[in-house]
């Protein structure tokens, strides 16, 4: 592991262990009108065996083991996945399994799931592609990949960027909608399907779960406020009883491997 990957490696896990408690506890994460969407674009069954990569406090994996035979966890932090372990636990469901571990390299064998998902990750990767790889590696031929993440416009790209990571210091790079679309197409996917939705939130309520660096949270406030009916980081700033909301821009691929 190279140093600069140790170093980022380290933030996430800093930034996540962190946010366990909130993450898990919002609501937005757990939006049942984007649940159905993935339900509908995966066409998940009783019959799936679910990986999902990067799956925080397994609010994704909990969601599809009400439907799928079985479902996998991965993560790298130890606190999501004691969280994902109490989700399951409240949710009185049997059928998962959770391990701490890399997105790249994974750990599984070639071809062992039917259906590989990830949620919000690909923005922290240093190296997206190479998970993905690693995704279609662990997928049954005839199985299904699904990427779920913010996907900001091209020309907003860069302002999104700049806000996010100072939101979250662990933040990479979004990947806008026909970039990530492309990176799929390369690995020879096919049947490909997409969605789109936007995850509203509202900024105090998100600042009081996130833990940018001393004097960021001020700059994230002055940023908003600034886009407010401008929307140059395709954050859609609007205000509503003196409170003010953003939205981010979503987008759901599932892919099949021949």
């Amino acid at each position: 592991m190279s140093d600069k990957t140790s170093v980022h490696t380290a933030s996430i896990i800093d930034q996540f262990t962190k946010q366990a408690n909130p993450f898990a506890k919002k609501q937005g994460h757990s939006d049942e009108r984007a649940f159905k969407l993935m339900y509908d674009l995966t066409q998940v069954t009783n019959t799936d065996s679910v990986l999902d990569v990067a799956c925080g406090p397994g609010l994704v994996s909990c969601a599809f083991a009400k439907i799928a035979k079985h479902v996998t966890g991965i993560d790298i932090t130890p606190a999501m996945i004691e969280k994902a372990k109490l989700l399951q636990h409240e949710r009185l469901l049997n059928n998962l399994t959770w391990n701490i571990g890399n997105a790249s390299p994974l750990v599984f064998p070639d071809e062992l799931f039917s259906l590989v998902i990830t949620r919000y990750s690909f923005h922290h990767f240093l190296e997206p592609e190479k998970v993905l790889s690693e995704m279609i590696r662990v997928c049954k031929r005839g199985g299904r990949i699904a990427v779920i993440d913010v996907t900001p416009r091209p020309e907003k790209a860069l302002a999104y960027d700049h806000i996010e990571k100072l939101r979250d210091p662990s933040h990479v790079r979004a990947i806008p909608f026909d970039e990530l679309l492309d990176m799929v197409k390369k690995f020879g996917l096919t049947n490909i399907s997409a969605a789109f939705y936007r995850l509203e939130s509202e900024l105090e309520e998100q600042l009081a779960a996130s833990f940018p660096n001393p004097g960021d949270d001020q700059k994230i406030r002055n940023l908003i406020q600034n886009d407010l009916g401008i929307d140059k980081m395709d954050l859609k700033c609007y205000t509503k009883d003196e409170m003010t909301y953003f939205s981010y821009p979503t987008s759901i691929i599932v892919a099949y491997k021949p």
